[in-house]
């Protein structure tokens, strides 16, 4: 079965002229600089309720070591991940590092997700989900052909669930649906039956009751049961929901101000330089400025669909799919829980959090979709209806 790229974000590509593409490229400063903001806004909003915390300096060390990061990559040739090896050896070793979390594992908040090397710490989780979107690349440009078979859907399954498990056992709950989730996306992209796909949601509502009733603990069955009803204790498990709604509510069409925001300078939002920043920043630049940045994340993301187009291969395709389905997940899990749509479930907003795991993962995937960008293809507003995946 092949399935057009294309046809997933009709909104982005439909009128979108590719003719000034170049067949050897460099780095898409359009995407880069649409992340400026966001970073920009993350460290403002950040040092506007810290006081006299060093937050703001920690950030701006792990985003110029992040730009480093992207730069270096940007200018590595990766045809080498197409290679069969490199995907199992990555695999391998994220398995590792997973299990040694067991053994070494710094607990924080109750799981056991962090390496401590004293002067930081580093989430493995975050640099994980970027290996799983290489897996599940290269697993399926090689059998998109046969992706309707659901043999390969089962068996990059079991790559997605090996990876889950371990992740979810720490226990990073959030982390685990993420996971999901981007393999789930891949396997849409890659392109799937509507039978299969029932059968999928069928497969994972009888799995998420075995969840419920084995493996889920009694905290994060209280997160799921906060958000059915919210209301019921504001002052328990629904308390981070309640406050970061009055904090979103509460800046209203163009916020209390930068260092206003009441909610988070009084410390009644919780984790409000990482979790719930967008809380905090929707209390003090309002909707206009939650719209700006809304916009912003739609750039970064239309952009990496565009490059996704453009990939020399189906693995590259894939790639660049997968990144633009890793941001996007994170940002409407962080949105919505921040917003009660979500429960709460300690994911992280692309660029704008605190945190260095996450920055230097999201930096890292662009750049390595910036060195493939380099061997992109030219294509032209024609050719775009016949470009799938399958090609």
């Amino acid at each position: 079965m092949k399935f057009s790229i294309q046809k997933l974000f009709p909104t982005f590509l439909g009128n979108y002229s590719l003719d000034k593409a170049s067949g050897k490229q460099g780095i898409d400063w359009v995407l880069f600089c649409a992340t400026l903001p966001l970073l920009g806004a993350g460290l403002v909003t950040m040092n506007s309720f810290v006081g006299t915390s060093d937050l703001f300096v920690r950030q701006s060390i792990w985003i110029a070591i992040s730009f480093i990061i992207f730069f270096a990559l940007s200018r590595i040739d990766f045809r080498f991940l197409r290679k069969t090896w490199v995907s199992v050896m990555l695999f391998g070793i994220s398995c590792v590092l997973l299990s040694a979390l067991f053994v070494v594992g710094k607990v924080s908040h109750g799981a056991a997700s962090w390496f401590s090397f004293g002067f930081f710490s580093f989430q493995p989780a975050d640099l994980i989900k970027l290996v799983l979107i290489i897996v599940l690349a290269k697993y399926f440009s090689r059998r998109h052909i046969e992706i309707a078979n659901i043999r390969h859907i089962l068996v990059s399954g079991c790559y997605a669930l090996i990876i889950f498990l371990l992740v979810l056992v720490q226990p990073d709950f959030g982390s685990a649906i993420i996971i999901f989730l981007i393999w789930l996306g891949m396997v849409l992209v890659s392109g799937i039956s509507k039978k299969h796909l029932l059968l999928m949601f069928v497969v994972g509502a009888l799995a998420f009751g075995g969840l419920w009733t084995f493996a889920f603990r009694d905290y994060q069955k209280d997160r799921i049961k906060s958000f059915i009803h919210p209301l019921t204790d504001i002052h328990g498990t629904g308390y981070n929901a309640y406050q970061s709604t009055i904090a979103v509510g509460s800046g209203q069409i163009w916020g209390k101000g930068v260092g206003y925001g009441t909610q988070s300078r009084l410390k009644f939002l919780p984790e409000y330089q990482s979790d719930f920043i967008f809380a905090a920043f929707a209390e003090e630049w309002g909707f206009a400025g939650t719209v700006i940045l809304f916009a912003m994340y739609g750039i970064v993301i239309w952009r990496i669909i565009l490059i996704a187009l453009r990939g020399e291969t189906n693995f590259e395709m894939l790639f660049g799919a997968g990144m633009a389905i890793f941001l996007s997940v994170h940002f409407f899990i962080n949105v919505g829980m921040n917003m009660q749509l979500l429960p709460v479930t300690g994911q992280t907003l692309p660029f704008l959090s605190y945190g260095g795991s996450h920055l230097v993962t999201e930096f890292a995937g662009l750049g390595i979709l910036m060195g493939m960008r380099r061997g992109s293809r030219v294509i032209h507003r024609d050719s775009t209806k016949n470009e799938f995946i399958g090609v």
